[in-house]
């Protein structure tokens, strides 16, 4: 879609006091023309056709006005008292008396809610918790569930989160925001935590969202997902898109039977690089650096509706919720509405080094952090410069207690230690893929660009080494070293990593113009990795499992399923094609022959 970058510019400034970040906003329709994109897209869409998503808050207190009694729910995050006033001056505009009952007055004391939350929250000082296991209707009082509507007035209106929980038979009208902005209004200070006016260092808000908030949100919109009967988008602070449950409906299941794009967002860190910068259009360019993007990590991102021009985003669980069997085929009864595979960019071209870290076992992340898969990962090199390498596996001569001491010597006198000393360094080329089981100590070099290719944990990442730098705000980044020791395998080194840890490819299927080649990973993988390499065309049937694709080399394919959709998608786009699609149709729509990488379930 052609997106008008200066009316994105002005969307991002017009509100720095509600959002910290120097990402542009999506901005709720799309201007100019709208023609097919012809390389990377940060808006990709799914389009519904004409009448379907509606704009702006007299058209909602329009249909308010026709249901008379309705339930205002949402996630956490959106600007209530916004909404109520902007409804409100719709309904004097009508002269019409209206009784609203506010969901944040039946919470219970701030203090009685830290206590409840506070056993899934963790040290202070610790940026993990473990998820919570209490309920949203657990922070109310009883009198949430005793409201009654008034009859002498016009309207009756109960809203804010939670608002289902009062139990009345009226339409729930659910306000969903993004992830991400909510992570920009909490750092702008513009929203708290559930049950608390309170704020916090944004790591500890960012922990009782991920921990507990989340939690309950994404469970309390799983209960009343069937009784919503309007679905809209809160993320823009002047107006606001919604639609109707059965336009939703229609959309996530066309989506979950032939092929989907989250919308990315991204990120600057400590080691960010500039090739996103350089490569994708409609970024902001005048960021410090881009670290991630966030191409796939589910519990993060958003499908995005149009129709009419107007956008929509609902998070990316309100699909799995709905049509988790139609996603993930013979693999749903063992993942649930837990979509397991995760695609992001690590950018350190013209950057720095990752941290040197690990992620946790198996039964550790279960116990220590409540979380069902552990953070399973592999390096697919996109793209890199000629000095590019990944940190990997011990050095054969290894011996863990003076690696701890170095470590914790380097921590407490902020000095630097040579860490390839005690880790192995490997050059890295495009299409490399170095495989990085849980306990694996590693980190990915400056220059490159790095698709992880991953289960889809993403915050479990225990450092033990950081370069001794600061973060982007001048303060230290946390440093894990007992949760590290606790989870490093130490026999993953010597000529044990080039035997085990770096992909060796193999040819599996060819035929004139095409090859298909198995990327093999670790057995502790539950994920493979093929890439399908062609000339013209190739179709590939899903086996009632699901495929997550991105075109890693080449300009640009055309994806046509079984059921006769198509979609057009560039360089470095991330693309899921759900198990119900059945097969599909990749035709390669550029000069040179295609590469694209498949990450599906064993």
């Amino acid at each position: 879609m052609n997106i008008d970058t200066i009316e994105l510019k002005l969307q991002q400034l017009t509100y720095p006091e509600l959002r910290k970040t120097q990402q542009y906003l999506m901005p709720a329709r799309l201007t100019g023309d709208s023609v097919q994109h012809n390389g990377y897209d940060i808006y990709p869409v799914a389009p519904l056709g004409a009448g379907k998503i509606f704009t702006g808050f007299d058209t909602l207190a329009a249909y308010i006005i026709k249901s008379k009694t309705v339930l205002i729910d949402g996630f956490g995050g959106v600007f209530w008292d916004k909404v109520q006033q902007e409804l409100q001056s719709c309904f004097n505009d009508k002269g019409l008396s209206v009784n609203w009952i506010y969901t944040e007055t039946f919470l219970k004391e701030a203090s009685e809610i830290h206590t409840l939350v506070s056993p899934f929250l963790g040290a202070d000082d610790s940026v993990w918790g473990t998820k919570a296991t209490v309920d949203l209707i657990d922070l109310f009082e009883p009198a949430i569930e005793q409201q009654v509507p008034d009859a002498k007035s016009d309207i009756n209106i109960v809203i804010g989160t939670g608002a289902a929980l009062a139990g009345w038979a009226a339409p729930i009208i659910y306000l969903d925001v993004p992830k991400n902005e909510i992570q920009f209004r909490m750092r702008a200070g513009s929203i708290t935590n559930l049950g608390t006016a309170d704020l916090a260092e944004p790591f500890q808000m960012y922990k009782r969202f991920y921990f507990v908030d989340w939690v309950l949100l994404n469970q309390h919109k799983k209960n009343i997902l069937n009784r919503i009967a309007v679905m809209a988008d809160a993320q823009w602070p002047q107006t606001i898109n919604w639609m109707y449950q059965q336009d939703l409906k229609a959309g996530l299941d066309q989506l979950s039977r032939s092929v989907l794009r989250v919308r990315p967002w991204f990120e600057p860190g400590a080691w960010g690089g500039q090739w996103m910068k350089e490569h994708i259009s409609g970024l902001n360019k005048d960021v410090v650096n881009l670290a991630w993007s966030f191409e796939l990590i589910v519990p993060e991102n958003g499908l995005v509706f149009e129709s009419d021009g107007n956008l929509l985003e609902v998070s990316f669980d309100t699909i799995m919720f709905s049509n988790n069997q139609h996603i993930l085929g013979k693999h749903a009864e063992r993942f649930g509405d837990e979509f397991p595979i995760r695609f992001d960019f690590l950018d350190t071209y013209q950057g720095g080094n990752l941290s040197i870290q690990c992620h946790p076992a198996l039964n550790y992340i279960q116990e220590n952090f409540g979380e069902n898969i552990t953070q399973d990962e592999t390096y697919y090199i996109l793209d890199c410069d000629q000095s590019a390498s990944v940190y990997l596996g011990f050095q054969e001569d290894i011996d863990p207690s003076g690696f701890r001491s170095a470590l914790e010597e380097s921590q407490e006198k902020g000095q630097a230690i040579d860490i390839e000393k005690y880790v192995q360094v490997h050059n890295a080329k495009k299409h490399d893929l170095f495989l990085i089981p849980n306990g694996t100590v590693h980190s990915a070099g400056a220059g490159n660009l790095v698709l992880e290719i991953s289960a889809t944990p993403y915050i479990f990442t225990f450092k033990m080494y950081d370069w001794v730098r600061l973060d982007l705000d001048g303060k230290p980044r946390p440093i894990n070293i007992d949760h590290a020791f606790n989870n490093l395998n130490f026999s993953r080194k010597g000529d044990k990593v080039q035997q085990e840890l770096i992909s060796k490819p193999q040819v599996i299927e060819s035929a004139p113009g095409y090859q298909l080649v198995h990327l093999p990973t670790h057995a502790d993988h539950f994920y493979d990795v093929h890439r399908l390499e062609f000339d013209s065309s190739v179709t590939v049937n899903t086996n009632d499992t699901c495929h997550v694709l991105m075109l890693v080399e080449g300009e640009t394919v055309l994806l046509q399923t079984a059921d006769g959709t198509q979609k057009q998608f560039a360089y470095a786009e991330t693309f899921v094609v759900p198990a119900a699609a059945g097969s599909y149709k990749l035709t390669n729509a550029g000069s040179g022959r295609a590469k694209v990488i498949k990450a599906f379930l064993k």
